[in-house]
């Protein structure tokens, strides 16, 4: 009997204890801001650096001493201008040595032909004339070829970038002796992260501002984007300056690219930047569910920083639902909160 009563004693004082806990639970109050649309056409931005439209090395085909450099460093030079030449001595007079040649095996096989002609002659001495004919023709077209590439010229418009060699210097056959620049509309080169070169085909316009050109917008054209990423998983796009009235940036210069998307194929919206935070290296939100008032976690794509302390989302949230924005540290995943009275743009203050 005694045994039976101790029992219920404990059931009872363990249903006593449950029921304290229980009702010493508190739900934790949130407070909470309403996804709002930012824009049909969202846009994102990189930083980009300008680069030249090709920098060209320049080199003799042939080797010999510089004779003499005529580009000057900073200097426009137009197609076809000579900006060095090697000292031509020899290939002078290698040239006349074939041509001395030439015209002596011409001269032979003008009178093998003509013997030919009248039957004095046998098809081989004939062959053997005209084969030694072609081979004299090549070698003297070579050799004229090699007194013309003693003359370096611009293959195309531009500006000398750096001479790397002086007159009086020896040069072998393709070692660059100038730098040059070509002219023409400067190239920008941004890098992308994996999350924007999966909707390249939502890209719509592109332009870009430098510094030092306060105010002006410089509209550009896709070249193209490499489809491998680099090591630091971003894909490189490089796009053109189009030509215009006004001065362009130049090359080395820092310029902030501006992706604008298409109006029908993207919406963006807007958050509190305090709604954001990081899990597993991934811009994060709680979003709350009004139905079983819990919280969970939403993993999305942040494309601009608002300097009103807004973050523009790309994806991972749509109109209406709700983000937290105090507090975020402290949830868990499903935990059942309170929600403070949402504060509408229509009703700052509470007042209504």
């Amino acid at each position: 009997m005694k045994k039976s009563m101790i029992i219920a004693c404990c059931l009872v004082l363990l249903v006593g204890c449950k029921e304290n806990r229980q009702a010493g639970e508190v739900v934790k109050t949130i407070k909470a801001d309403t996804v709002r649309i930012y824009g049909l056409a969202g846009s994102i931005q990189f930083p980009g650096k300008v680069t030249a439209p090709s920098d060209i090395n320049l080199a003799f085909r042939v080797s010999g001493p510089i004779g003499n450099v005529y580009a000057r460093v900073g200097a426009h030079v137009k197609k076809g201008e000579l900006l060095a030449q090697i000292d031509p001595r020899d290939y002078e007079l290698q040239l006349a040595a074939t041509e001395a040649e030439y015209n002596k095996i011409k001269a032979e096989v003008d009178r093998v032909t003509e013997l030919y002609e009248k039957g004095s002659v046998t098809p081989n001495d004939y062959d053997k004339a005209r084969y030694g004919y072609q081979q004299i023709s090549a070698k003297l077209h070579a050799h004229r070829n090699a007194l013309n590439d003693t003359k370096l010229v611009a293959p195309v418009d531009g500006y000398i970038q750096k001479r790397l060699f002086e007159p009086g210097e020896t040069v072998g056959a393709g070692i660059p002796v100038i730098s040059m620049i070509a002219a023409g509309s400067g190239e920008v080169e941004i890098n992308i992260p994996s999350t924007e070169y999966v909707r390249r085909n939502q890209f719509a316009d592109y332009s870009c501002r430098a510094e030092v050109f306060p105010g002006v917008t410089f509209p550009l054209e896709l070249i193209g984007i490499t489809p491998q990423a680099n090591a630091n998983q971003l894909y490189t796009m490089r796009l053109r300056l189009k030509n215009s009235s006004d001065e362009l940036p130049g090359p080395g210069m820092s310029v902030m690219v501006t992706i604008q998307f298409r109006n029908e194929e993207t919406t963006t919206f807007s958050i509190p930047l305090s709604a954001v935070f990081e899990l597993e290296n991934t811009a994060t939100v709680w979003v709350y569910d009004s139905t079983s008032e819990t919280v969970a976690t939403r993993k999305i794509t942040i494309s601009e920083i608002l300097k009103d302390g807004r973050a523009v989302v790309s994806s991972g949230l749509q109109q209406g639902e709700l983000v937290v924005t105090a507090g975020i540290h402290t949830l868990k995943e499903g935990q059942k909160v309170k929600l403070l009275p949402v504060v509408t743009v229509t009703n700052v203050g509470g007042l209504l």
